[in-house]
């Protein structure tokens, strides 16, 4: 655990292994280049169990640039993925030795699966009362929901298996590399 003038950031421990990254051909909104693949981690990796809050960016950066700010548990965005690394610069200033990074997509994927094999770590579709989504496009053909129409602070839902909240719907995640077949 973290604590950072204040504000607190769990990590959680992902253990080593090996996961089927990508999706099946017959699975909903599937893009061309989701090809299912064994990706397998040698080593374990530590993840927060959130992204990041606005209360945390400000403790480290000074200010808030979020849009949704009426809240400083909800995720931080307008972020760029340059801000980002100055944000881990400057966190590892003030905590030596934390060395945070970024995620791989590889990792992302596998985290936020929760060790499950289907689209989502709560099964084959979502709905609005688990993920924070604009519920008037269903996924999967799936029932009408609410449409918030902004961020939610984090840990307003239930995590996945591994501890990790919100890692469907919210705020889209930077990762460290990018997206390639």
């Amino acid at each position: 655990t973290l604590n950072l003038n204040g504000v607190e950031q769990i990590f959680r421990w992902i253990q080593p292994s090996s996961f089927v990254m990508g999706s099946p051909s017959d699975e909903v909104d599937r893009g061309y280049d989701e090809i299912l693949h064994i990706v397998s981690f040698r080593y374990g990796y530590w993840l927060a169990d959130t992204v990041c809050t606005q209360a945390l960016w400000q403790a480290v950066m000074g200010f808030n640039p979020s849009h949704f700010s009426n809240n400083l548990a909800n995720p931080v965005e307008q972020v760029s993925w340059n801000e980002v690394q100055t944000f881990l610069s400057r966190l590892n200033k003030q905590v030596p030795g934390l060395d945070p990074v970024l995620p791989s997509e590889a990792q992302w994927e596998h985290a936020c699966r929760g060790g499950t094999a289907t689209a989502f770590c709560f099964g084959k579709t979502i709905t609005p009362e688990e993920v924070n989504y604009n519920g008037e496009y269903p996924y999967a053909y799936g029932k009408e929901g609410v449409n918030r129409k902004q961020t939610v602070p984090v840990k307003s839902f239930f995590p996945n298996a591994w501890g990790l909240y919100e890692m469907h719907g919210n705020v889209w995640e930077w990762c460290a590399d990018w997206y390639g077949e």
